[in-house]
Parts: C-alpha cells; sequence; structure tokens
C-alpha cells in the first residue's frame, strides 16, 4: 500500500497580494515530473517564481525540489515537506507566485509555499494505493442471489457478471482479504462454486472506498 494522487489538481491562494497557484499531478517517471514542471513553467512565463518539488518511487527514492529564484530553504524545501508529510509517492507539485509588492519575510515564504502546496494537492485528491486481486466465482443461475448478496453484504467490489451457461462474478478483493471471500463462498455453495484467482493490481481508494 502507499499514497499517491488521483488526479491532476489545481487551486490558488491570495496572501499578502501575493497569488500563489498550486499545482499537483500524479507521475510515474522523472521524466514525466519534469514535463509536467516545464508545461506550467511555459504557461505561467510571466509569474515572479515557478517552485517545484517531486517525489518519485515506491521508497522515494527520487527526491528533488527548486526555489527558483526565492531565498534559499523558504520555497523548494517546504513544497517537498508537504509531500513528504503526507507520505505521497509519485507526485509532482509547482507553485506559481504572481508577486504582489509586499515582501513576506523567511517565514512568511515558507507558509506561504506551504499552503499553495498543500492546496493543490488536496485538489487532485489524496489516495491510497492498495494491492488488489481478481476472483472469479462461477455458479449456478440458482446460487446467483445468494451469491450477489453474500459478496455485497462483506463489501467486495464486483467489476463484472458474466451470464453464459453458468454465471461468472468477477470480484476485485484487497489482496490479503480474498481467503475471507473464498471461504464464505465455499460455505454457501457447499463448495459447488469454481473458484479462480485472476491478476494482482492496484486500486485506488479514498476513504475505504474504491474510486475509479
Amino acid at each position: 500500500m502507499y499514497k499517491t494522487l488521483h488526479e491532476f489538481g489545481t487551486d490558488e491562494i491570495t496572501i499578502e497580494k501575493s497569488t500563489f497557484i498550486g499545482y499537483a499531478k500524479p507521475i510515474k517517471t522523472e521524466e514525466e515530473a519534469v514535463e509536467f514542471i516545464n508545461e506550467i513553467k511555459k504557461k505561467h512565463k510571466d509569474a515572479r517564481h515557478n517552485v517545484w518539488a517531486y517525489t518519485v518511487g515506491k521508497s522515494m527514492n527520487i527526491q528533488r525540489y527548486s526555489d527558483d529564484g526565492e531565498p534559499q530553504g523558504t520555497a523548494g524545501i517546504p513544497t517537498l515537506e508537504v509531500i513528504k508529510k503526507e507520505d505521497l509517492r509519485d507526485v509532482v507539485v509547482v507553485v506559481t507566485r504572481y508577486f504582489g509588492g509586499i515582501k513576506l519575510g523567511a517565514g512568511g515564504l515558507v507558509r506561504a509555499y506551504t499552503k499553495g502546496a498543500k492546496i493543490g494537492l488536496e485538489a487532485g485528491k489524496i489516495i491510497e494505493k492498495i494491492m488488489y486481486q481478481e476472483v472469479k466465482i462461477k455458479i449456478d443461475y440458482n446460487q446467483l442471489g445468494k451469491v450477489q448478496n453474500e459478496i455485497m453484504n462483506m463489501g467486495y467490489f464486483i467489476k463484472d457478471t458474466i451470464y453464459e451457461d453458468n454465471v461468472e462474478i468477477i470480484v476485485y478483493s484487497r489482496a490479503n482479504e480474498k481467503e475471507a471471500i473464498i471461504e464464505r463462498i465455499n460455505d454457501i455453495t457447499s463448495a459447488t462454486a469454481q473458484i479462480n484467482l485472476g491478476e494482482e493490481f492496484y486500486l485506488s481508494e479514498k476513504d475505504g472506498q474504491v474510486v475509479v
């Protein structure tokens, strides 16, 4: 399990007449992060600063940041710290600043860039990536209602139901919970169900619910 972003997000805030625009995006590689940073820089080439930070890899083995002309330690590191504090993987953040004429001082800049990074990340929706497994359950038609109800009651996610000679229900189960569903289906069908395990993959969850 690891945490990342669901999608691209952006939001803005005004602090002492300076406008801070937070951008955040899930990425898979460092190249994607750099491409996104360049895209935002191009979009806001008239801005005073485009501060950025990103982490790549499940163990955050790549971490980069830039103050982009702000005093050292007041912008890039605070932006990276927000990503790390949220424990996010494979994420890039850019905070664009349009200067409003009032200097914020070192502490003010740290707070402003921290806020800019936070609103960008919140707009992109922080999610958990959980390892799931496909469980394929083949049953007779007369068992369908009972099995479907049981799957729903147990809170599993039904991906598909295929109606042929038998009925095949394709269920997405958290990988560490698949034994429970296999055992329960065997119980209620007197072990007449054919159960096969499909592929393992990551799914996105927010507040315990699958986000598609």
